[in-house]
This record gives C-alpha cells, structure tokens and sequence, in this order.
C-alpha cells in the first residue's frame, strides 16, 4: 500500500510517498517534478525505516523521582506522567504565578499546529512565557522582510533568469530548492553564491563570494551603491514605491568597494560583477538562508539583502522575489486570554515579540536569563518540545547551568537527548509519519497540504497535538480543548477557508485556496505603515534603531571576542548542516552515523603549515568560553584565518560541543540573537 504525506525529517517538508506492508513502514520516497533519475536523494528519507523503528526510540513516558540525585527514570503510564505535570503547573501557578512556567520549543522539522496548540495552552493557562527558537532561526530574518516590505518572500526559482543564493547551501539542507536551482540553470540562469565556505553550490557559480563570516551588511550595502550610482536600479519603482530613497542612497555611499572590499576578504571587482550581474539579469531572486541567521547582526543585514530585490524591481514578478497569499487559517492561540500586566521574560526585544500576529516570543536566551539572573522574574518549570538546547543554544557551560537550576522540566521527543537526560518527565513524541497535522510552511504561502498519518504510533508514543490536548483538559481547560481528533482540530482552523481534512485528503498534492497573483501591491500596496517598500523604517527610528541598515563603529566586526582578536586570532565558522542529520538528531541511527565522515575542524593549508598541523591531527580550539577537541581537516574550502568546525555533535560527546565556544552575552539588539554562526578562536595542537 502507498500513501501519500510530508516528510518532516527536516524543515524541507518534502512531499513523499510511502510504502506500507502489513501497517509498517518499508520504504519512503521524495516526490519531484524532475525524473527519478535526476532527482535529489535524501539519506535521511532513505533511512527513514531505522529512525521510525530505532530501538533507541523513546515510547513510554519516563519519570525521574530525584533529578538532582541523578536517580535513573523509570516507566510510567501516560495518566501517571501528566499527571505530575500537571501537578506542577498548578503549584508554581498557585505559588509563583503562572509566568513562573515556560514552554521552549525547538526546531523548524516540526513547525505547525504544535505551535499554535502550545501557545493556547500557556495563553489559558496565563503565562506568556511561550518561546520559540526563532531569534536564531528564520524567525529575526522573517521580521527583517516584514519590516521592509510586509512579508517574508519566497523566490520563483523556475522562472528566474538569476539566482542569487545567500548563506544556504540547499544541496544539503532543502532537496526541493536544489532541484529548482538545477533546472533553472540548466535552462540558463545565472547563479551567485555568497558564502564563506566552498560549498557544492558555490563550485557551480558563475560568481563565488567568499566573504568574510559576519559582514553580509557591509557586502550587501555595497552592491546598493554599485547599483544605484550606476543607475542600475528600478527607477520607476524607486519614485512610486518606496520610502527613503534618498537617505538609503547616501547610507550607501559609505561602503564604495574600493572601501570595504579587503575588510570582508574580496576584491573591489568581485563585488561589483555580482551587483551588475544581478541588477542586470531580469528577472531575478534571492534565496537568503541560515547563513544569516545566528549572525550579531542578522536584523539589519537581512534587511539590506531584502532592499536589493526591490530596488531591482523583482518583487513580487514571475522569476522574481512572491510575496505570499497566505490562506486564512483561524488564529487559534487565545492571547487575549493571557492576564494583563504580566510581562514575558524576553521585554527587552519588544518590535520582535509583536511584528507578527502568531509566531509570538522568539528570544530562546531569554529563558536562560530568566532562570539563571531570575528578572524580571524566576522561572522555576520548562517545557521542552522537539528541542535540544543543552547542546544546541550558544554558551552550552550557561545553558546547562540554567536547566540544572530549574525546579521541574519536562521534554517531548523522539530520542533521549542530553537535554532529555536533565528532565524529571520526559514524554515520548511520535514521529512524522505517525501524525496527522497542518503544515505552516505551506499554508503561509497559499498552497494547503496535510501532513498525514501513515502508521500507527510507535510503541506507547504520542504525537504532540495529543500531549498537548490531553495536559490541557487535566489544567481544566476542557472547553478550550473539545477536539478528540487531529481531524478536528485541524477542520475547525481551515474553516475559513472552505477546506477540509477530507478535502485534502482526496486531492492529490497541494490545494490553492485562489490563483496565483503577481504585482498585488499594486492593488493593495504593502502591508507595511507606509504602503510602500521601506528602505527607511519609522517605526525602527521610534523603537530606538537605525531607520536604515547601519553597520559603523562596533557592527564593522560583529563577531564573538573580536575585541580580544589578539589572543585569538582565527575567524570560527559553526559547520556545514550535514545531509545525514538535522541539527543533533539522527546520529544515533548506525546507518546515518556510518555514512558522515566524522565530526572534523577544516583547516586552511596555510594556517595548517603555520601551526604545524596534518590532516588527522588532534587539535583543540579555544574560544575565552572554552574548547572542543577536534580531528583536523586541510581543506581550501575555508578562507585563510578561518576554520570550519562540525555542527551539532555535542550529545554523543560534550569534547566535540561547537557552542563550548559561542558566547551569548552579545546580541542582535532587535531580535536578541547571538553570535553561535562566527567567533574568534584560537588553534592548538594536541600533543601526540
């Protein structure tokens, strides 16, 4: 038997088809528009069978009656877990007040009707205190494009005549965007890649520039110049509709490429050629990616990125930069419940907590303050949902120190993580194959589609609407909660827009609730105060920030201990998103782990000759936050003066930690995201 869902292994939410035998899993294929035999393969699709029925699979509900003595979990019913947990959100509710009580949740694989379910519990319940990962994770990105022109785009790829790609590299991280990046060159659309690393992508460029890590604003400021002091800009587009015009034209005028080029490791010419290619090349779009996420940074930078689609004019065009149509799906997350005059725990960031109407409090390291510095108010309980943040947040050493401080924490997920390891309850998630949702990355983009469930549930897990559901009616809310099925649920929030889970269900692939429209800001303008596109923000010059990218004084070098550059002289890069994981999962899957190489430091032959290392080398880096221990690599993929380490293997070994290193004190000041992307380091060779 086939079926057809979404894989949620990654936040690709790649289409599939499954293959089922006697109610089991044997086999999960990708769709493509391409034929089988140029389609992308995805390893973890391939083994998609080893993580559903992964002996290492969580599927009973643990409680531990002494965390702090390191007492081990035993088994315990579901009624028997709940119920502590519910018991504890009532006493600290009673005691402390229900802000006292946080829910975290984690990453993107999982985004959708979790999200919303999760917030209309705390909401009820009277704490605001729900805090997703977004700040350095598309989230402060997506503010960046709300802010500039009312919504965060999406590139026509197909169509475009000029791809340029920023700081992604989508032949590892999203086999639906490759595809389309390989289609539309194949019928002869340049490609530019802005990366500091050599990836696959950057290989096939027509322009690679291998940028200095951190100064994406500087580069992207002077591509703004380049093309408007070459009149390479949409005039008609720049007179009609935009505002601050003018003022981004003499911002720009600081970051001439003669200027800054050798500041960000390229040559005045490079920059140049890749402004007019793009400027030039009609129509065009920009994929921006995580590279700009987790960046000091990442507000203004994004911003300057997103100005140079509409100052081009690719906005909203065929083979440009959509913006989206997004259905009306009924907002279900009850803030209007929450009690007046609780503030949540991340206030400093307040343009970021209300720039969108449901993706709610996304500053993750306000839940670290809250805990260990206890303002503006302790949290003593969190909810940990399909995360890992004691491997995954900057500063790992604080992070820990946070949840060992904790009171009670609770995680829902698949395996048992390090952050499970902290927990006194820890609730076994379901996968995606084994639940049915509503899929946010497609319904913000017009296109409805169902994550369905194929299988039962493994063992005695459950998926997260359930978990959810069930915890609610057990804090009284049965009236907020009177779905019994994800069905249901999910009926009642589309009901605005005609569409049903039947509905969907019959239809095969992705159901437009209206037709495509391209230039609607003709019609209706921009969905920003102006109307317009805002190359310059009031509503940033009132909240207190620069009204136009600014990236002078400090913001020259926005990265982590480039005060202290002396002793630490190399450029650290987080490294590549490997195909075979996502983030710290699945590495505890042989067949996944077997095939990735191991955890390395990539190392320059130069700076390797300098420091006397060889490949395989034992090698320690050193940050002022501490160190990992890593195996060296000698690669030309990274530029001179920096290293490349591997990303997220610090739950099978806490020596191989990237965030020992990263630093949390210093922020984004909009978005309140740190710098885990790029840091100064230091190399020392381990003696043999």
């Amino acid at each position: 038997m086939k079926k057809d869902t979404i894989c949620r292994l990654c936040s690709s939410c790649c289409p599939i088809e499954a293959t089922l035998e006697g109610g089991r899993l044997v086999k999960a294929e990708r769709k493509s528009f391409l034929p089988k035999k140029k389609r992308m393969r995805c390893p973890k699709l391939n083994a998609a069978v080893d993580i559903v029925y992964s002996p290492e699979r969580l599927i009973t509900p643990l409680i531990r009656e002494n965390r702090k003595s390191g007492t081990l979990f035993r088994e315990a019913s579901w009624d028997e877990a709940l119920d502590r947990v519910a018991g504890r959100f009532k006493f600290f509710k009673e005691t402390l007040g229900p802000q006292s009580v946080c829910w975290l949740r984690g990453m993107a694989a999982d985004w959708g009707g979790p999200w919303d379910y999760a917030n209309r519990l705390m909401n009820v319940y009277g704490s605001p205190n729900s805090i997703g990962n977004g700040s350095v994770c598309h989230v402060a990105r997506e503010m960046a494009h709300t802010y500039t022109y009312g919504a965060m785009t999406a590139p026509d790829f197909r169509q475009s005549r000029c791809i340029l790609v920023w700081g992604k590299n989508d032949g590892d991280t999203n086999p639906q965007a490759f595809e389309n990046i390989i289609f539309a060159k194949e019928q002869g659309a340049k490609l530019i890649v802005i990366d500091p690393i050599r990836t696959g992508l950057a290989s096939m460029a027509d322009i690679w520039l291998q940028i200095k890590p951190g100064h994406d604003g500087l580069l992207a400021m002077s591509m703004i110049h380049e093309i408007i002091s070459k009149n390479l800009f949409d005039e008609a587009f720049a007179r009609d509709w935009t505002v601050g015009f003018e003022a981004l034209k003499d911002a720009a005028g600081d970051f001439d490429a003669e200027k800054i080029a050798k500041g960000i490791w390229l040559e005045p010419e490079e920059i140049r050629d890749a402004a007019r290619l793009y400027a030039t090349t009609k129509p065009a779009c920009i994929i921006d990616g995580n590279g700009l996420d987790m960046q000091l940074n990442v507000f203004q930078q994004t911003r300057a990125v997103c100005i140079l689609r509409g100052l081009t004019g690719n906005l909203d065009k065929p083979g440009g930069d959509l913006i989206p149509q997004p259905i009306p799906v009924r907002n279900i997350q009850l803030k209007e419940r929450l009690p007046k005059g609780i503030t949540n725990i991340a206030q400093r960031y307040p343009l970021f907590n209300t720039f969108h109407e449901t993706w709610g409090i996304n500053v993750q390291s306000s839940v670290v303050d809250a805990i260990l510095n206890e303002k503006p108010y302790p949290l003593k309980m969190v909810v940990v949902q399909s995360g890992n943040p004691a491997v995954t947040m900057a500063d790992t050493h604080r992070a820990v120190s946070a949840f060992e401080k904790l009171d009670f924490m609770v995680v829902l997920d698949l395996f048992m993580t390090k952050t499970a390891q902290m927990a006194d309850v820890v609730l076994p998630a379901c996968g995606p194959f084994e639940k049915t949702q509503l899929n946010r990355a497609f319904i913000r983009n017009n296109p409805v589609i169902l994550q369905n469930q194929v299988i039962d549930c493994v063992g005695d897990s459950w998926p997260d609407w359930k978990i959810t559901f069930e915890l609610a009616r057990r804090l009284g809310m049965d009236h907020e909660f009177p779905w019994r099925s994800a069905e249901a649920v999910i009926n009642y929030q589309l009901e605005p827009t005609g569409v049903t889970v039947d509905m969907l269900r019959e239809h095969s692939g992705p159901m437009r609730v209206e037709e495509l429209a391209h230039e609607k800001y003709q019609q209706n303008g921009f969905k920003t105060p102006s109307g317009k596109m805002e190359l310059y923000s009031q509503r940033l010059k009132d909240g207190g920030y620069s009204p136009i990218p600014d990236f002078k004084g400090e913001t020259l070098n926005p990265i982590s201990y480039y005060n202290e550059k002396e002793d630490y002289p190399m450029v650290g890069i987080s490294g590549a998103r490997t195909r075979y994981f996502t983030h710290s999962q699945f590495k505890k899957i042989p067949s996944l782990l077997n095939r990735e190489k191991g955890c390395f430091v990539d190392i320059h032959p130069d700076d390797a000759s300098r420091h006397e290392i060889t490949h395989g080398s034992s090698v320690r880096v050193e940050t002022p936050r501490g160190s990992v221990l890593m195996n060296a690599r000698i690669s030309k993929v990274v530029h001179p003066g920096s290293v490349r380490l591997g990303w997220c293997w610090g739950d099978l070994n806490s020596c191989l930690n990237l965030n020992n290193l990263t630093d949390d004190d210093q922020r984004d000041p909009v978005t309140g995201t740190p710098s885990s992307r790029s840091f100064m380091c230091r190399l020392i060779k381990e003696l043999e």
